[in-house]
C-alpha cells in the first residue's frame, strides 16, 4: 500500500489529519506494508515572513474579518487539535513562508526521514511558535528529526530541492488538489481533508481491494 499525502506545515488541519491518519494506520491489518510519502503544497507561495504579526491579526487582515472572528477561528481549531492529542499555541505562531521548510522535507525524504521532519516542523510551528523560514531554526528542527547537520546546512545555503518542491506542487495541480491535507491511496482513491480515522481506514481497505 502506497499513501501519498500533500500538505503544508502551516496548515493546522494537515497536522490534525496526520494524527487521524496515524490512528487509522495503527488499526490497519497490513500497516507494516504501508509506505507513506509526504508531498509539498504551499497554501500561500507568496507569503511573507512577518514575525511581528501574530496569527490573530494576520487571519483578520487576510480575510477582512473582525479580530474577534479570528480569535474564535483559532480557538475552534485549537480545540479540534486537542481532541487528537495536539497542543496548539496559535497565539505564538509566526507568520512565515514555508518554501525552505518544504525543501527540507524533500531532503529528509531522500534518507527516509520524511515523516520525522513533518512531525518536527508541525510541532515547531503550531506548538513552539518557531519561525520555520529561519535557517538556524530549520537546522535545529532537522537535527531533532535525525538529519545530518552538514547536509542540511549545505542545502539551505543553496537552492537544492527547489525542483522537487515544484514537481510536487505541479502534480497536485494536475490531479486537481484544491486544498490540503490530500491523501491518495495506491494511486486509486483520494481523500481530502482531516477526515476521521474510520474514513481513512475504510479508504485503505477499499484501495487494497480495488
Amino acid at each position: 500500500m502506497k499513501v501519498d499525502i500533500w500538505s503544508d506545515v502551516r496548515c493546522p488541519f494537515c497536522y490534525i489529519g496526520k494524527r487521524k491518519f496515524e490512528a487509522a494506520l495503527a488499526q490497519y491489518e497490513h500497516k507494516d506494508n504501508v509506505e507513506v510519502e509526504w508531498h509539498s503544497f504551499e497554501l500561500d507561495p507568496n507569503a511573507e515572513t512577518l514575525p511581528e504579526l501574530n496569527s490573530v491579526d494576520y487571519l483578520a487582515s487576510k480575510y477582512g474579518r473582525p479580530r474577534e472572528w479570528a480569535e474564535e477561528m483559532n480557538q475552534n481549531v485549537t480545540l479540534t487539535a486537542a481532541e487528537v492529542g495536539l497542543q496548539f499555541n496559535l497565539e505564538k505562531s509566526i507568520v512565515a513562508n514555508s518554501f525552505d521548510a518544504h525543501r527540507l522535507i524533500q531532503l529528509a525524504k531522500t534518507v527516509g526521514l520524511g515523516d520525522e521532519i513533518e512531525e518536527q516542523l508541525f510541532k515547531a510551528y503550531f506548538t513552539n511558535g518557531a519561525d520555520i523560514s529561519n535557517h538556524a531554526t530549520l537546522m535545529e528542527i532537522a537535527a531533532a528529526a535525525g538529519l545530518d547537520k552538514l547536509s542540511t546546512e549545505t542545502m539551505l545555503k543553496r537552492t537544492d530541492f527547489t525542483d522537487e518542491v515544484r514537481f510536487d506542487e505541479q502534480t497536485a495541480q494536475n490531479i486537481g488538489v484544491k486544498g490540503v491535507p490530500f491523501f491518495v491511496f495506491n494511486q486509486k482513491l483520494a481523500v481530502s481533508g482531516a477526515q476521521s480515522p474510520e474514513t481513512f481506514l475504510a479508504a485503505m481497505k477499499q484501495a487494497e481491494e480495488a
